[in-house]
């Protein structure tokens, strides 16, 4: 069974390039797109993806209030937060908001393809 992928992104151009990337190749699909933590939230309850990457930095709602909403509701979904921000404060208040893994948005692609892929198959973010 294929793995689906929420993407929720405020920037249009973003989502539209990690699909593309996300959708070559691999044996996950992105069923879906948010441009607010909000949206991400509602579309998570409605599209129930596997997993959600979420940016940090959104209006409505940011990544780490929508991850702390998406657990609660959807505790089985894998919740990724990819940010421009590379601070590990930041990423340690992400996990304990319930994300999976924090990965900054410097990181190379098949950085991210390998978080994804091993929280897809069961396992724990992959230690850089």
């Amino acid at each position: 069974m294929t793995s689906r992928i929420l993407l929720a992104d405020d920037h249009e151009i973003v989502r539209s390039g990690m699909k593309s990337l996300l959708d070559a190749h691999h044996p996950w699909v992105v069923c879906g797109e948010a441009e607010n933590g909000k949206q991400a939230v509602e579309k998570v309850m409605e599209l129930k993806p596997d997993m959600v990457v979420l940016d940090l930095s959104m209006p409505v709602m940011n990544g780490i209030e929508a991850a702390r909403e998406i657990r609660k509701k959807a505790p089985a979904t894998k919740i990724v937060i990819f940010s421009m921000h590379d601070s590990p404060r930041i990423a340690e208040e992400a996990v304990q908001a319930g994300a999976d893994a924090y990965l900054a948005k410097t990181a190379h692609f098949s950085e991210l393809e390998r978080v994804i892929g091993s929280l897809l198959n069961g396992g724990s973010a992959p230690k850089a």
